[in-house]
């Protein structure tokens, strides 16, 4: 993992921090004023920032404030003497993503940080023993080499997991490059995965890497593998099993060192029986198989998972929401057929309409009995609250994509995307 930047005035302080974050098993770089630390060090090669509030040349706001204008966006928290809440909005409207007031004990520190850096910067919480089994099994597999293949519903965080062990192993500081195998058609697939050359298709106006080349020396995660058209998966295949890969119209292979994850939400082994999956490419992917439970069966996560979307939210509407009693016994009680996805957009939507700071249960939503009721409904369900959830956003943001699509934890590209899938319309945002 990235080092800790630790900025503080007071030396003793400082040391304290540092003895606390090692004990935490992080490596603190402390600085003991703001500026040199802004101008001498590269603040994106931390994975967390912690900065006093009031420092004598420049304050932590100050600090934040430089920060976030060189697109910089490192979790950062700050810490204060003088803790008010106008001080604590103030911060997280420049994007600090915590505060802690002085003083604070040991433990307070190391739960902030692990909700931040849970194991490992991701967005992974494991407080149910499914989930906590699988963390153990992921540290070991991320060790080595092995070729992963991710199972499990869709929305219960399969990518995330495979980030996870991307960043434990020792390819973290190379490139992990994901691409949705499902949501890109057959000739353009094979085209991102192994690049082309120039002229070598209409369109093709310049050569062009693909995935497997970006992520030489480190990770490439095939989302949705199963989705693959079947004369693809004999050229994937070969890549994996040579570890080299052919451009469209190139004339020589080209040799990759790439580490290979895999994800799907079928039953891949009767797609092999039902002849829609290459058997030979099943068994090469399916190395080290982990199957991710739904939601529905690590109940114990519901709740931390739930605080950690707020948190988030809170830091990007510059809101400090939090949940109420009515809100966690709804979530529950509610059965999570969407699973993670569709608990992480629930929150936003409620977030995004609601006028106060604790969050109530969302108004004419169905009850658990309702839900189990209706699972086969749940694709379109889900993604009648995901249209909702961009149409209330945009309304927010009046229209500017990129202000949502940064609310929303997305990219513009994305959100563009969902705009045009949904038939979201101009009208239907000034309404």
């Amino acid at each position: 993992m990235k080092p800790v930047l630790v900025i503080d005035d007071e030396i003793d302080m400082a040391m304290a921090l540092k003895e606390s974050l090692k004990r935490c098993g992080l490596a603190p770089t402390v600085y003991h004023d703001a500026a040199d630390a802004l101008s001498e060090l590269n603040l994106a090669e931390f994975s967390l920032i912690i900065t006093d509030m009031k420092m004598p040349k420049m304050s932590g706001i100050e600090f934040l404030r430089e920060v976030r204008k060189r697109n910089i966006f490192v979790p950062v928290i700050v810490i204060t003497g003088y803790g008010t809440v106008e001080s604590a909005v103030d911060a997280m409207k420049l994007g600090a993503t915590d505060y802690i007031i002085k003083p604070f004990s040991f433990d307070v520190l190391k739960k902030v940080i692990e909700r931040l850096l849970p194991e490992g910067d991701s967005d992974m919480v494991a407080e149910s023993a499914p989930m906590k089994n699988i963390m153990a099994v992921m540290k070991e597999v991320a060790k080595s080499d092995i070729t992963v293949l991710l199972t499990g519903e869709s929305g219960t965080g399969k990518e995330v997991v495979a980030r996870l062990i991307h960043m434990n192993s020792l390819r973290s500081g190379k490139p992990f490059i994901a691409i949705n195998c499902a949501a890109i058609s057959e000739n353009l697939l094979e085209s991102e995965l192994f690049g082309h050359e120039k002229g070598a298709f209409t369109g093709a106006v310049e050569r062009r890497a693909g995935k497997f080349e970006l992520a030489d020396k480190g990770t490439l995660l095939l989302d949705e593998v199963s989705e693959m058209a079947y004369p693809l998966q004999a050229k994937l295949l070969r890549a994996i099993q040579e570890r080299e890969v052919d451009r469209i119209g190139g004339r020589s292979p080209i040799p990759v060192d790439v580490r290979i994850i895999a994800t799907t939400n079928k039953d891949i082994l009767a797609e092999v029986k039902k002849g829609n999956f290459r058997e030979d490419l099943y068994y090469r992917l399916n190395v080290f198989p982990i199957k991710l439970p739904p939601l529905r069966e690590r109940r114990e996560d519901i709740l931390p998972l739930t605080e950690f979307f707020i948190h988030k939210l809170s830091g990007k509407m510059s809101r400090l929401f939090k949940m109420s009693e009515e809100l966690k016994s709804y979530l529950l009680k509610n059965n999570w057929e969407g699973n993670i996805r569709e608990l992480e957009n629930l929150i936003y939507r409620i977030a995004v309409i609601s006028k106060s700071e604790v969050l109530a249960p969302p108004a004419g939503e169905p009850t658990a009995e309702e839900a189990v009721a209706a699972c086969t409904q749940k694709t379109g369900r889900i993604k009648d609250m995901e249209r909702d959830l961009i149409v209330e956003t945009l309304k927010k943001t009046k229209g500017n994509r990129t202000k949502a699509a940064e609310l929303l934890g997305k990219t513009v590209r994305t959100v563009r995307n969902k705009i045009k899938e949904y038939g979201i319309s101009d009208e239907e945002v000034k309404g």
